[in-house]
């Protein structure tokens, strides 16, 4: 399952970057852009300093911030949803939305787990 979420996470940060690339070029988008692109990256790159977390402590702070960066994600999906006018994309930018919700899922459910154990 690690794997599967890290290639998932991988590809999550590579589909936003696609649809970011078909956005508007504008000074208002340019801001919204910038951040998604950011905190989608920081999803899997997070994501991958999971396995080398030290301690549970530690896993389960790396863990938070892959949550933390998703949930992120998903605000600035929404938003540039919200706001765009060209309904070729809604489709692509509702899938997105859907994938960072399953990725917030099953980091929340790793997190319960982890806490428990």
């Amino acid at each position: 399952m690690k794997q599967d979420l890290k290639s998932r996470t991988k590809q999550f940060a590579i589909d936003v970057w696609n649809l970011c690339s078909k956005l508007p070029h504008t000074r208002e988008y340019n801001n919204y852009i910038n951040q998604l692109i950011r905190c989608s990256s920081s999803v899997g790159a997070n994501f991958r300093a999971v396995s080398r977390a030290k301690s549970k402590a530690d896993f389960i702070n790396k863990l938070k911030i892959v949550e933390e960066e998703a949930d992120e994600s998903q605000f600035f999906l929404e938003l540039i949803k919200s706001i765009n006018s060209d309904p070729n994309l809604i489709n692509d930018i509702d899938l997105l939305i859907k994938e960072s919700d399953e990725i917030i899922s099953i980091v929340v459910s790793s997190l319960k787990t982890a806490r428990s154990s």
